[in-house]
Order: C-alpha cells, then structure tokens, then sequence
C-alpha cells in the first residue's frame, strides 16, 4: 500500500552501521516508492510535486446569480487568473500547516480561516475542497455550511455590502463560532474536573487536567491569531483600501473605457491609419495581432500598474468605515472567546497551586509522623 506522501518526509533514526564515524557506500535514494538500499529512504519527489502543483477540487460561488459549482483549477492557472504569488496559494495547502491569515491582494482576498480556505474576488469566491485537509468529514461539512451561508445571504442582499465583504464576513463568522463552540466545549469538561481536584486529589483526575490545559493552550493560540489578523487589519488603513475589489474594479474598468474613447478621438483626428503610441518599457509581441483576451489582461496589467502608483493615497479614496465596523463586529466576538480562555487558564493556575500546597502539607505530615 503507497504511503501517503507527508509520511515519506519523516526520515526514520539511521543505523547504528551508518553513524557519523562510520565511511560506507552511499545510498541512492530512489524515487517512485522502491526502496532504496543500505538504510537509505525512498522519497516520492514526483508524487509530491503533482500534488503541490496539480489541480485541486473546489467549490465555486459566482457573486452575481449566487450559484455554485464544482471545479478543478490548477495552481499555476489560478496564479496567472488572479495575479497571486505561490506564497500567497501556499497557505491554503493542506499538506502545509499555517495558521490563520487574511490577505488582501490586487485582485483577490486569501482566507485561511480554521477549516474555510478560501480566495475571494469581484466576480467569485473559491473555496478549497479538499479530502484530505485536516479534519476530513467535518471539514467538507464546515465547507458545504459555508457556501450555504453565503448564497443565502446573497439572495437575501440585506444591505448594500460589495460581495467581497459579504463572504468575508461569511468566513470570519465561521470561524469565530467554530472557534467559541470549541471554547464552551472546553469550559464544560474543565470546571467540573477542577472542582472535583480540588474536593479529592486522583492520579487519573491529575492526568485528564494535564491534556486539558495542553488542548488549552493550543486552541488559546489559534483564537490569538485570528484576533491578531483582525486587529492588524484595522490597525492598516492601506492594508483595508486594498480589500475594496468591488469598486477597483469599476475604477479600472471607467479607466479603460476613458482609454479607449480617447483612441477613438485620435483615430477620428489622425485618420484610421494613426495607433496610440506604443511605451518604450512595454514588450513588443512578435504576432501581428494578439488575442482579444490577451490585449484586454495587457490592458488590466496597465490600470493595475497605474492603481499602484497611487497605492500610497489609496485609503484617502475609499470609504474603509463600512469594512472596520465589520472587523469590529467580529474581534469584539474573537476577544470575548480570547477572555474565557484567559479565565480558564487562570483557573487552572489557581487550581495547580491549591494542589501542590496540599501535596506539600500532605508530605511534611508523613515526614513528621514516621
């Protein structure tokens, strides 16, 4: 039976024969899954690159009719399709572990939020599909919520939110409920435990509080980052300017049609044989006449390059007030999940140091009476 991939990265312990003082006959790993030789591991180097690379399963939700479908995209495809480097899809990878970021880009917003990996633009939101991401069936549950969610509150349309930040808000409300359901479930083995540690020390009761302030811990840290990605991002007025894909988009598209009517003139003036003058940094194409999609990402590229000259005063043309309320709603949510975990790891602090003051007393009595 093939392994899986993640596994073949797990270097076993070498050979006490192939220790460091030790000269033999180098292995060579092979790929594919043989086996190699002499303790050496075989790594599916091809495998793991088809499956960094190749096409991935998901969920397609168009932002004006509020349809969905299923789709395969590869990586490269999606990177050329929405100007977004490989860093940037990275982090939606599940054989990759990261913790939570949102991302506004040029054209699109990356959403890794707990079990939503999603990339958010104008016209659509993809949300990743994957069987083998963390969390398998409740995952693909928590994804099928989600576009459920998202295509009610688009035929709903209660106020006049851009459709970026209706599935945003769709993505943060998910994971701050997940997140907090995660909490109270916590709160509710933790107490009861606590209090009876406190009414009669068990070696068993010991052991279960032990894993339940580890489980703590690691849930504190993930509600941490998502109140840390939401604080950041109103923190940045640029960084929240750059997540209004909606209205960048007809900004660009008045750009090009004011463009294109001054074309129009200057063909009226110079006479039909006249052509806009053609930038000297611009690459010149050896086919005759390139595609109309090819001209018009040539013509995106060059609005775009002209909305980042001005990205400096980019927060000064948008209205950001409607976004940092949205944000606001949601780390007031995040932080109140953040303080009943800081309570909990207070009260078992507190709990921690009543016991180890009984087992002390306990002791200096046993001392005593022998």
């Amino acid at each position: 039976m093939d392994q899986d991939p993640k596994e073949r990265l797990l270097l076993p312990p070498r050979a006490a024969a192939n220790g460091p003082n030790r000269r033999g006959k180098p292995t060579t790993p092979v790929c594919g899954g043989g086996g190699g030789g002499g303790g050496g591991v075989a790594i599916d180097v091809h495998g793991l690159k088809k499956r960094g690379g190749g096409r991935r399963s998901w969920v397609r939700v168009d932002a004006a009719t509020g349809a969905s479908e299923a789709v395969e995209v590869a990586k490269p495809a999606l990177m050329r399709r929405l100007d977004l480097p490989a860093r940037d899809l990275r982090l939606l990878d599940p054989l990759f572990v990261y913790p939570s970021a949102i991302l506004g880009r040029e054209r699109a917003v990356v959403c890794n939020l707990e079990r939503i990996r999603c990339i958010i633009t104008a016209d659509e939101a993809l949300v990743l599909r994957d069987p083998d991401a963390d969390g398998g069936a409740a995952a693909d549950v928590a994804v099928r919520m989600y576009v459920d969610e998202l295509q009610r509150r688009l035929v709903d349309r209660a106020d006049d939110l851009p459709f970026e930040f209706i599935a945003l808000e769709v993505a943060l409300e998910a994971a701050c409920s997940f997140l907090d359901a995660q909490a109270v479930e916590l709160e509710a083995e933790a107490y009861p435990l606590l209090d009876e540690l406190t009414a009669k020390i068990s070696t068993l009761d010991l052991e279960r509080a032990r894993r339940l302030k580890s489980k703590l811990v690691a849930l504190t840290r993930r509600v941490q980052k998502v109140r840390d990605e939401i604080e950041q991002l109103m923190d940045d007025d640029g960084d929240m300017a750059e997540m209004y894909l909606t209205e960048k988009k007809m900004r660009m598209e008045a750009s090009l049609l004011d463009e294109q009517g001054l074309q129009g003139i200057g063909n009226n003036v110079f006479g039909s044989s006249y052509s806009a003058p053609v930038s000297l940094s611009a690459p010149v194409s050896p086919a005759s006449s390139p595609p109309a999609s090819r001209r018009l990402e040539k013509q995106f590229s060059f609005a775009r390059s002209r909305h980042d000259s001005f990205k400096s005063s980019e927060s000064s043309q948008y209205n950001i007030e409607e976004l940092e309320m949205l944000l606001e709603a949601y780390f007031v949510v995040i932080d109140y999940t953040l303080n009943k975990l800081t309570s909990l790891k207070e009260y078992i602090d507190d709990t921690e140091d009543f016991i180890n003051i009984q087992l002390c007393c306990c002791c200096r009595i046993t001392s005593v009476t022998s």
